[in-house]
């Protein structure tokens, strides 16, 4: 058996310890280097969820639940007030207008003026001309001459209304097969 040299205690080199016999052997534990914790990684790796926690997150999340229809059901209702709120002033800008109207007919300027464009009124004493055209024909929008003559018409009407009773009586013709007197189809 080899022999070991006796050694100092307080020399440089010192002898493996023996580990007694029901310890357990320490894993080695390795450094990792890796880029520095921000303010809110460092946060979120400190928070821990207890139980009271949990049962905060869940009352929030319930009354978000609860509480989104009637924050909607308000939304909607401060447009309805606010497009309310726009007829109002819409309303009292026509009564504004309508005051204004009615003031100025206080006035005797005014009174006198409309009275002379509207209603053709004059002083005693003025005369009040009138320019007429000198063409009096006029022609409607639909294109016949306007005159003041009477006139009659061309077509006899009961025989007409016989004549489209008794068509309209024999026919085999479908409704948009058959044209009015405009030519137009029935």
């Amino acid at each position: 058996m080899a022999r070991t040299p006796n050694r100092d205690p307080g020399s440089a080199r010192t002898t493996k310890a023996t580990k007694p016999a029901g310890a357990k052997a320490r894993p080695r534990q390795i450094e990792i280097t890796s880029h520095e914790e921000t303010a809110p990684e460092r946060w979120l790796r400190t928070l821990r969820m207890s139980g009271f926690t949990v049962i905060l997150l869940g009352l929030l999340v319930l009354a978000v639940i609860v509480l989104a229809p009637s924050l909607r059901t308000l939304v909607e209702q401060q447009q309805q007030i606010a497009a309310l709120q726009r007829a109002v002033d819409a309303a009292q800008q026509d009564v504004d207008d309508a005051n204004a109207a009615l003031s100025r007919w206080s006035d005797p300027a005014y009174i006198e003026a409309q009275a002379r464009q509207r209603l053709m009124f004059v002083y005693p004493g003025e005369t009040s001309y009138m320019v007429v055209a000198a063409n009096t024909d006029k022609k409607s929008d639909d294109g016949p001459v306007i005159t003041k003559d009477i006139q009659s018409t061309k077509i006899d009407w009961l025989s007409g209304l016989l004549a489209a009773t008794y068509e309209a009586g024999v026919t085999q013709a479908t409704a948009d097969q058959l044209t009015g007197p405009d030519g137009t189809a029935g």
